[in-house]
Formats: structure tokens, sequence, C-alpha cells
């Protein structure tokens, strides 16, 4: 049985804007939020160079320092998550290898989010 009407009509009730728009927003505050947070860090870096691990590690122990680079940390691995999400569910085709990989994404951006706050705030505390 055919379906009538305009395009517009056969596509409606077809799945749920607004998760898209929620993703949408999403990746688009996480990128807003990146534009200062990673000025503040390669500024911050710039200012590192040539300084010994001691002035790197003491630079991480500022509350500030350490909790902006906690921020970024968060935001990157959560952008990275949701723009590689959008790109295997326009790309992949297949059920099991689309899921497969979004898990794999998810748990590596947890992962790697994970151990490199870690990392930061082992620096934090030890300054």
């Amino acid at each position: 049985m055919k379906k009538s009407g305009s395009p517009l009509a056969q596509a409606r009730g077809l799945g749920s804007a607004k998760a898209g728009l929620e993703h949408w927003k999403a990746q688009r505050l996480t990128a807003i939020a990146m534009i200062p947070l990673m000025l503040w860090f390669v500024s911050s870096l710039i200012s590192l160079t040539g300084a010994g691990h001691a002035d790197v590690v003491a630079w991480f122990a500022a509350p500030f320092n350490a909790i902006g680079s906690v921020l970024l940390l968060g935001t990157m691995f959560y952008h990275a998550n949701l723009g590689l999400q959008v790109v295997v569910e326009d790309y992949v085709h297949h059920e099991g290898a689309k899921i497969t990989l979004l898990v794999a994404i998810r748990f590596l951006a947890l992962v790697l989010g994970a151990a490199t706050i870690f990392a930061v705030l082992k620096m934090a505390f030890a300054g």
C-alpha cells in the first residue's frame, strides 16, 4: 500500500526529531565551550615551553589550572564521542557493526577521559 501525500507528510512520525535536536545542541554547546578552554590551554602550554617537570606539576597544582584542565578534557572527550557517534550512525549501515562501534566509541571516550583526568588530578595533588 502506497502512502499518499507530500514527502513531508510521509516523513512525519518516522522518528523523534527531539533526540536529534538535543544531540545537535550538545555538540554545538561543547564546541563553543572548548573555544575559550583550548585558547587558555594552548597559551598556557606556550608559556610553559622549556619548563621542567617540577614547573609543569606546579602549574597543574594551581586550582584554576587543574579545574580548567579537567573541564577541557571532559568536554573534549564528550564532544569527540558525540561527533564519532554521528559519523557511525550516518555511514555504517550494518546494525551489528553500528552497535559494536557505538559501544566501543563510548567505552573508549570514557576510559581515555577518566585516564587523562586522573593524570591531571594526580599532578594537581602531587604539587
